[in-house]
């Protein structure tokens, strides 16, 4: 296995069953002490980080700093409970200074998990650096199956259907990340290929404040939200183009493959099904309807979270749910 390093930041790797302990080391801005854990993809081409934290005493008050001159909404969303940002190196974002300085101007280039210290913000807060989008060969990113979108095939019906920036690059270690106050990494995972390995994700920091708002609105309401189940978050295009074309099926150009949609709704007793959240004795698309009336007061508070909300009814496989997303602009519709 080839043995990559990260410019200018590594000091030494490790490589232990194709698991990487990278220690990172204070040049060029890099923390004191920090470390990186990492796995390599399929073919052991590239290093793809699980967890790093900058840990030294000396970047605390500068990290603090660099945190403090950021508008709190920008950090953790208009919800204020967003624990994870998504970064690129083609998007520009409040987030790459501060990886820059903590953790070296690699960490905006090598995939990974990347977390401030304690001290350094009023809350958790992880930066995740995305895999390229230009990884994907073909339909697969290393051994992982996601195939085509639109815009690939020449599709594109605006730029919301734009080919995504890249990928989130889920791991067993970093899978039950924190992204929010009720969500982490694995709630929107794609639910096939259970034993492969790394996982890639779309996944927009968008989606997430928005059903971080839908709570607080219920909550608000007198709702009681201890737990929101995302029954679909994530779905790769191979997998969507398993649904579409049956009836009531998947829509061919589904918000799910662009990672700003989830189909979820409230499971405080944990028993895989919506609960009773109009209180009338009964659970069915009029408890979705709770949550897209939600849906409906949270865009108008924050229109620039504008997206679908759709209400399904109950089947034999599925209990009723509400679908949410945040397209760009207002979507409605009932299958109830």
């Amino acid at each position: 296995m080839k043995t990559k390093y990260f410019a200018r930041a590594m000091t030494r790797a490790l490589w232990v069953g194709g698991i990487a302990a990278v220690t990172l080391g204070t040049a060029h801005g890099a923390a004191r002490g920090a470390t990186l854990h990492g796995i390599a993809t399929a073919g052991g081409d590239s290093i793809n980080a699980a967890g790093a934290d900058a840990t030294g005493a000396a970047d605390f008050a500068e990290a603090r700093t660099l945190v403090a001159g950021i508008p709190r909404d920008t950090v953790y969303g208009r919800s204020g409970k967003l624990r994870v940002r998504f970064v690129s190196a083609r998007r520009g974002t409040f987030a790459i200074p501060i990886l820059t300085r903590l953790f070296g101007d690699s960490a905006v280039h090598n995939p990974g998990v990347y977390s401030l210290p304690d001290s350094a913000a009023d809350q958790p807060i992880s930066f995740v650096t995305l895999l390229p989008f230009e990884t994907k060969v073909k339909g697969t990113v290393g051994s992982y199956r996601i195939g085509y979108w639109p815009e690939e095939r020449g599709r594109l019906r605006n730029d919301a259907y734009e080919n995504p920036d890249g990928f989130v690059v889920v791991t067993p270690e970093n899978q039950d990340l924190q992204v929010s106050e009720h969500f982490k990494l694995r709630d929107f995972l794609t639910h096939d290929q259970q034993n492969v390995w790394p996982k890639y994700m779309v996944l927009e920091d968008a989606l997430v404040d928005k059903l971080e708002l839908v709570i607080q609105d219920l909550q608000a309401h007198g709702i009681a939200v201890e737990h929101m189940t995302v029954m679909s978050g994530f779905r790769t295009p191979q997998y969507n183009a398993q649904g579409v074309g049956r009836k009531g099926g998947r829509a061919k150009d589904s918000r799910h493959q662009f990672g700003d949609a989830a189909d979820v709704f409230v499971d405080n007793n944990r028993d895989g099904r919506m609960d009773d959240l109009n209180h009338d004795r009964r659970v069915d698309s009029r408890d979705a309807r709770v949550i897209v009336a939600a849906v409906e007061r949270v865009e108008r508070a924050y229109p620039e979270l504008a997206g679908g909300g759709g209400i399904y009814r109950a089947t034999r496989a599925h209990g009723p749910f509400a679908h949410i997303d945040a397209r760009g602009w207002r979507a409605r519709w009932s299958r109830s």
